[in-house]
């Protein structure tokens, strides 16, 4: 007894030290009154998520209380209590004051920061949450709630997290904002701002000060319209809530998978990030940032001004107006906007109330205006006619989701999107529509004769193909020292009938700009190829052989003689007429003609000299004959012409069966895309289908296309990024074999380009006439196009500006999954009918996958 009592000092400074050491190392989730935690300690949420303490930024002394990521390598601070008042060394002290508050103390016991709570209980509880949120309350402990006093998703920074809400007080006007730090290192109040916007339809709105920088675009249910790159598989439970009780609306979000880490957040240079945890490379990715080109600023253009950053300028005014000064327009100043070029009547004549003269101009493809009011009317029709009555009312949209938007003031903020986008009717005096002002009488009359005109000039079509067909000359083939038949150009009754079924689409086809497609009898392009010979043969794909034949003027053609093995039937074969007849592009083959006789089924194309993309790329004797500025010409031939075929082109075309073989090259080896035989048809505002009847060639179909059915302009980005890479490369993907891995091309491509050796991919043939940052360029775009999640993948837009940009900012590709080797068959082609048909090139597959 007498020896424990010997040494009393030693015993409290012992006591002292634990006390110090456990104030300390403190890592509970929970803090009370008499247990702050000081400059060096922290308190863990309960499920090792989130953690609370001091830190200092990079290259900062300052010492600031804020909560970050606990599994996180990278330190990323999500909250701070103290941003505009830091401790100025290491002795600042977290606590629970005597009133109850939380509070930021130093080293003096001044206060820095305080939760400034009213009515506040002394026995109050602070804890830290697993989703982040730092919750101040009358209860005992983390399981026991009680009455929360105060918690940081109230009171957020610049981050916004899973559970937080972005809210607007609907009875003040109030909203909750995300303040950017100051810079990089400095996290007191910066410049930028963003939450729910208080004006209008509902959607996210970015601030610089107190002016509009950004907006998201209206809430349509699902996404914000003013995001096109947002879809609602990854938006993670993305919905907004109107609680009329409270007075609150706000948007908030969940993670539906509980291990991905997930944020976004407002930087301090006015950019707001969408950021993935990736726990493999140990780094932030970046799924989407806004605004990022100087379209999505915020009414970069003025009122009724129109951006396109495709376009040079980017500026243009709405169709119906004009530039307010014309001189500063020409500059580059287009802050002034446009004007109306004609007054609406409505305007000259207040007294009509629903005046006949104006109409509606219809434009596609754009972020709708800003300050929209909703309407609770239910049609398009009925939209319009609500607008007309409103002689303040500018322009109107229907919205599935969303309902009939109007807008009375002047239109701000238009943009035109490469793809997606909403279609707004804007109004316009008639004039400005193109009727002139015509009077009904007078519309009445021209309808009129424009349909006798219709009818009488089908009759004599009609008349003409009777006259014709009984001058068809008999027989199968028409021998060289005979007379040879002139070229039938009349449209035949089986063909007509046969292209009424495919609807608009073929409707639009055949009466678009441009000369009929002539219709040649089989004895004139027998006689062409000298009855189909061997010597005249170019080859053989999957639907059958080509030959060159040879038009009475002295023209080559290549003439496509489909057989009747190869699974392409009268669909196909329709299909193929009506895409390529009417598309008019340096990088698509054009069609000159075909022929439907019988069984026979023919097509005839411009002949290439220089045959297939693939006779020179595969083929070591000719590799060296395709340096590589001529690769490079053909990587951005090919993209060109299939960005014409998503976007610029009247119908939205999806080929399906982009490879080598199917890139022919003429006599100044520019690439001319072919075989559309396989491609679909979407309309304006379609973006994606499904198919039961899964066609294409093994390694280069997507992996949503291969597995799902489901097809876009993505499954052609993903193809494009195989014949990208196999350009480069000079190798197949479906015959290459990785001596060291099971790796097909793609592996091997990405293996070389994480260990930093992709210039050992490139073909030896060039190795010594390309240019290394191209070359690099490209193996990174062809990896960025292969991923496998389609909304990964850039649009062929984007690819080009990538491709053709020194300055332009590449993202980092995800490892595509499907790189292993498969024991597949290359030299056959597989269709659900079971026919077995040589190939000398590609498989082609066909097979029906269950839905």
């Amino acid at each position: 007894m007498g020896s424990r009592c010997r040494h009393p000092s030693l015993f409290l400074s012992s006591l002292f030290l634990l006390y110090n050491l456990s104030s300390f190392c403190y890592a509970a989730s929970t803090l009370t009154r008499g247990r702050p935690i000081r400059d060096g300690g922290t308190i863990i949420s309960e499920g090792n998520n989130f953690q609370l303490g001091f830190f200092s930024p990079v290259n900062s002394t300052n010492r600031y209380v804020g909560i970050w990521y606990y599994k996180v390598s990278v330190q990323t601070v999500v909250w701070v209590a103290n941003r505009d008042n830091p401790v100025l060394d290491t002795n600042g002290v977290f606590t629970i004051g005597g009133s109850g508050n939380l509070m930021v103390l130093d080293g003096n016991g001044n206060s820095l920061w305080s939760t400034n709570v009213s009515a506040v209980s002394g026995n109050s509880t602070a804890y830290l949450t697993d989703s982040g949120n730092l919750i101040l309350s009358t209860g005992n402990d983390a399981g026991d709630t009680g009455n929360t006093l105060w918690q940081s998703f109230d009171d957020p920074t610049d981050t916004y997290l899973p559970g937080m809400k972005a809210s607007l007080n609907l009875r003040t006007g109030n909203t909750r904002l995300f303040v950017s730090w100051k810079s990089a290192n400095d996290p007191s109040i910066g410049n930028y701002s963003m939450g729910v916007d208080p004006v209008g339809s509902p959607q996210i709105v970015m601030w610089e000060g107190s002016k509009r920088r950004w907006r998201s675009g209206q809430w349509n249910g699902q996404t914000f319209m003013g995001v096109p790159n947002m879809r609602p598989l990854y938006i993670y439970g993305f919905r907004l809530v109107n609680d009329e009780e409270g007075g609150l609306r706000y948007f908030t979000y969940t993670m539906t998978n509980s291990t991905d880490i997930l944020k976004f957040r407002i930087r301090w240079d006015g950019i707001e990030d969408h950021l993935l945890w990736n726990s493999e490379k140990k780094e932030w990715t970046t799924i989407w940032s806004q605004p990022v080109d100087e379209c999505e600023l915020y009414n970069q253009c003025g009122t009724y001004g129109i951006c396109n950053r495709m376009s040079s300028p980017v500026c243009t005014c709405l169709q119906g107006f004009e530039p307010k000064s014309p001189l500063e327009w020409s500059r580059g100043n287009w802050s002034g906007g446009c004007v109306r070029r004609t007054q609406l009547q409505c305007q000259r004549n207040s007294s009509v109330e629903n005046i006949e003269g104006d109409g509606f101009l219809k434009v596609q493809g754009i972020k709708l205006p800003d300050f929209s009011n909703w309407v609770s009317i239910q049609g398009r029709g009925e939209c319009e006619d609500e607008c007309l009555k409103n002689c303040s009312c500018r322009a109107y949209a229907y919205v599935n989701g969303v309902g009939c938007m109007l807008w009375e003031r002047d239109l701000v903020d238009i943009q035109h999107f490469p793809e997606g986008g909403n279609t707004l009717y804007i109004r316009l005096a008639d004039s400005e529509l193109g009727q002139g002002g015509m009077s009904k009488i007078l519309k009445l009359v021209i309808i009129i004769i424009a349909l006798l005109g219709f009818v009488f000039l089908s009759l004599s079509i009609y008349l003409l193909w009777r006259f014709n067909a009984k001058r068809k000359v008999k027989g199968s083939l028409v021998m060289p020292n005979k007379e040879l038949p002139l070229p039938d150009l009349s449209i035949s009754e089986e063909l007509s009938k046969d292209l009424s079924v495919l609807g608009d689409a073929a409707i639009e086809a055949k009466q678009g700009d441009g000369p009929e497609l002539p219709l040649f009898n089989f004895n004139f392009v027998a006689f062409s190829t000298n009855n189909f010979s061997d010597a005249n043969k170019l080859g053989e794909g999957g639907f059958g052989p080509v030959y060159k034949g040879k038009l009475p003027c002295g023209r080559e053609v290549a003439v496509k003689r489909l057989s009747r093995r190869s699974g392409q039937g009268l669909e196909e074969f329709k299909n193929e007429i009506i895409l390529i007849a009417k598309l008019q592009h340096r990088n698509l083959v054009r069609l000159l003609g075909c022929c439907i006789q019988g069984e026979e089924k023919i097509l005839l194309y411009e002949f290439m000299p220089n045959s297939s993309l693939d006779s020179f790329i595969f083929e070591p004797e000719r590799q060296g004959k395709l340096e590589w500025g001529k690769r490079f010409n053909i990587i951005e031939g090919i993209a060109r012409g299939l960005l014409y075929l998503h976007r610029d082109s009247r119908l939205r075309i999806i080929h399906r069966d982009l490879k080598a073989s199917n890139i022919l090259l003429d006599e100044e080896m520019n690439p001319r895309i072919s075989d559309f035989g396989m491609a679909k048809i979407f309309g304006g505002n379609q973006n994606e289908a499904n198919t039961t009847r899964v066609v294409g060639t093994y390694g280069y179909m997507s992996p949503e296309y291969a597995m799902e059915g489901l097809f876009s302009v993505k499954s052609d980005v993903y193809s494009f990024g195989v014949l990208l890479l196999e350009i480069v490369s000079g190798r197949r993907n479906t015959h290459f074999r990785s001596q060291e891995h099971s790796l097909n091309l793609l592996g091997y491509a990405w293996k070389l380009w994480i260990e930093d050796k992709a210039m050992e991919f490139i073909d030896p043939s060039i190795s010594g006439s390309c240019s290394k940052w191209e070359v690099l360029r490209c193996i990174h775009v062809g990896l960025l196009c292969v991923q496998d999640s389609a909304m990964d993948r850039p649009t062929m837009s984007s690819v080009i500006l990538m491709l053709e940009s020194e300055t332009a900012t590449l993202p980092v590709p995800k490892q595509p999954t499907f790189t292993i080797v498969r024991n597949h068959p290359t030299d056959v082609c597989i269709s659900v009918e079971s026919h077995e048909i040589a190939s000398t090139n590609d498989v082609t597959v066909t097979m029906i996958v269950g839905r």
